[in-house]
């Protein structure tokens, strides 16, 4: 469930049910999506959840791929772990691991939508060791680095407590990247809480196996003590990690009225000068990007989400990850644009051949409509046809303007993707083209299913793919310097109706394409088409019998070629929507025109209007002119930086 279903159907819906059951039913689902065959790739696909490479770093160590981690809070029991590792995460916290289990599945979560909290009555639950470990010995589905928190049972003794945390470390060890290590009692002196880290730190490194330590911070821990026991910690630590749980009267609180507070105390940590070998984890109140930014600006280096998942979506660590890219790139300059010829402009000049072809197809659909090889072909010519039956001339025209209008519409998204997408070197408009004309170029075959040989659209077919392998080779993969998205606006929600109206549309119309062309190299006619043209195959048969492969052969390439632009539409709308990039809202709007001009003009033209028929196209006009509403706002107008411009809300 990306943002753009998630934030406008089934945050919406999920919200109605008891925060348990909601969170229970999402991770289960989730979870069974990513362990069925393909799932997670489906994952994958429909967020594109990969980040610049420029991102990967190390923590003690340990090698990321991303600076953001998934807090243990949000899935204690790793349900849906394999479909969360998808979703752009660097690494996982699993926790609080206990020796016993202590789990009770009644206790009630509440939720706080107004002010974007969690408050959790069982926020201590714990599997328990044996469990844990049976659960760590099946296959996880995903290789990202888990960093276990653990703690003792409340109640123990110093030497009670560092026993069960070393009988826990050496027990997980093959498991676990690192270790956080939950041991801080603010009812007890600042000494011996430091003589207990110490000796815990010291009785680590006689482990067979040593892992890095990072301590557990909870977000309420006197300031003035953390304060003195890190003055006095032992440099065998390799960091904090800041907690994001708030003891209340009514339970454990986690939200984003917690990011103050990480602020402060993560801004403390920093101002003792610790070294820049002491990472520092902060894991409270993350909810947009900007929470992220404004977090590392204060000190930390890495981040964990929990409730900012919950209210702000899948998407979440997609766009911190950009966010921090974009960070990273403002003291680097963007390389030279490449040349023409290089590879983008080669897919600019099939595009211009695309619509320079279908303008063509359009005029002679719309006009002639036959071409000499389609009447000799038939060996009738179009004035015996037409007195045999006045309707199949227009409706072949019908099919033929459709299609014309069809790849115009491919033409303007290719020359759009390669000029704008694929000269910067944007991974996924060379993967949407990629998969688009693969599918175009494949679709010529659907000709040949009535043993008709198309010899214009093989000729253009022959002097366009060279463009296109041309135009795949040498591909740069590029981060973008445009600024992304950094807060949850009205504008961004707004954007994921749009997002939502889009996607659909490419849906829809891949749907449609599949038909079309099944129809097309099997029935040929659907009984709306029967009904306009007063005859059934028998009687056009009769004819001519080469009349049905001729008009099988319009609508197989057809579904064919709107499958394709099904598939360039789709692309974009799944991956390519950022806030402040223009050149897509236009490549919706002039890509989209011709198609629906075409389609819809040549049926009010012939007289096809059932409506039966027509509603497909109807409800893709919906979404289409809604979807292009509801992104103008987010695609046409870039952001200014919240952090430099305080009329900016992130909440509005």
């Amino acid at each position: 469930m990306p943002d753009w279903s998630y934030q406008t159907i089934f945050r919406p819906l999920l919200f109605q049910l008891p925060s348990r059951l909601a969170r229970d039913f999402t991770l289960r689902a989730m979870g069974t999506l990513s362990r069925v065959p393909g799932g997670s790739f489906i994952i994958r696909t429909m967020g594109h959840m990969e980040a610049s490479p420029i991102l990967a770093t190390k923590l003690a160590g340990i090698p990321l791929k991303y600076p953001v981690g998934l807090s243990g809070g949000l899935d204690p029991e790793g349900t849906a772990h394999q479909a969360l590792a998808q979703f752009g995460f660097g690494f996982i916290e699993i926790g609080p691991v206990t020796i016993e289990a202590h789990i009770n599945n009644k206790c009630p979560i509440r939720r706080d939508s107004t002010n974007e909290t969690i408050i959790y009555t069982d926020a201590g639950r714990s599997e328990g060791l044996t469990q844990l470990m049976k659960r760590l010995d099946r296959n996880q589905g995903h290789a990202l680095p888990l960093m276990l928190r653990i703690k003792s049972t409340p109640g123990r003794t110093p030497v009670e407590a560092q026993r069960e945390l070393l009988t826990m470390m050496e027990a997980l060890s093959y498991y676990a990247a690192g270790f956080y290590i939950e041991s801080l009692d603010e009812n007890g002196s600042v000494e011996a809480t430091i003589a207990h880290l110490q000796a815990i730190q010291l009785a680590a490194r006689e482990l067979p196996i040593v892992k890095p330590m990072f301590l557990y911070v909870p977000i309420d821990y006197p300031l003035e003590s953390l304060k003195l026991l890190l003055a006095g910690l032992s440099p065998g630590w390799s960091g904090v990690v800041v907690g994001d749980m708030l003891r209340t009267a009514e339970g454990d609180l986690t939200g984003s009225v917690l990011k103050p507070l990480s602020i402060e105390i993560i801004r403390s940590m920093r101002e003792q000068c610790l070294s820049a070998s002491f990472s520092i984890i902060a894991s409270g109140g993350v909810h947009q990007p900007l929470d992220a930014l404004e977090l590392m600006e204060a000190g930390a280096d890495y981040v964990q989400l929990h409730s900012g998942l919950v209210y702000s979506g899948p998407g979440l660590p997609k766009r911190i990850n950009e966010a921090i890219v974009y960070e990273k790139l403002q003291s680097v300059e963007p390389p030279p644009a490449p040349s023409f010829w290089m590879n983008w402009g080669w897919m600019c000049l099939l595009g211009i051949g695309m619509i320079l072809g279908g303008a063509l197809a359009w005029i002679i659909a719309a006009t002639s409509v036959v071409l000499p090889y389609d009447i000799s072909f038939l060996g009738m010519l179009p004035s015996v046809l037409n007195e045999a039956n006045p309707l199949v001339l227009q409706f072949m025209s019908h099919d033929r303007v459709t299609l014309a209008g069809t790849m115009i519409s491919i033409g303007v998204i290719y020359y759009q993707l390669a000029r704008y997408g694929l000269r910067s070197g944007l991974h996924w408009t060379r993967t949407a083209l990629l998969t688009s004309a693969a599918v175009g170029f494949s679709s010529f075959f659907l000709y040949l299913g009535y043993g008709y040989f198309d010899p214009l659209h093989a000729a253009a077919a022959l002097i366009l793919f060279p463009m296109f392998m041309l135009s795949m080779r040498r591909h740069r993969e590029l981060p973008s310097w445009e600024r992304p998205n950094l807060i949850n606006d009205r504008t961004w929600r707004l954007a994921q109706w749009g997002q939502l109206m889009m996607v659909t549309l490419g849906f829809s119309l891949a749907v449609g394409g599949i038909v079309i062309s099944t129809v097309g190299i099997t029935e040929v006619f659907v009984p709306q088409d029967l009904e306009y043209l007063c005859a059934t195959p028998a009687m056009l048969n009769e004819i001519n019998e080469r009349l049905l492969p001729l008009i099988a052969h319009d609508r197989a390439g057809f579904g064919g070629a709107l499958f394709s632009d099904a598939i360039g539409i789709l692309t974009i709308a799944l991956w390519g929507i950022n806030q402040g990039q223009r050149w897509l809202w236009w490549t919706f709007l002039l890509g989209g025109l011709p198609g629906f001009v075409a389609g819809l003009s040549v049926h009010l033209t012939i007289g096809y209007t059932d409506f039966v028929h027509l509603l497909p196209a109807y409800f893709a006009l919906m979404l289409y002119v809604f979807g292009l509403i509801f992104l103008y706002p987010y695609l046409m107008q870039g952001q200014k930086d919240p952090r430099h411009d305080p009329t900016i809300s992130g909440t509005a």
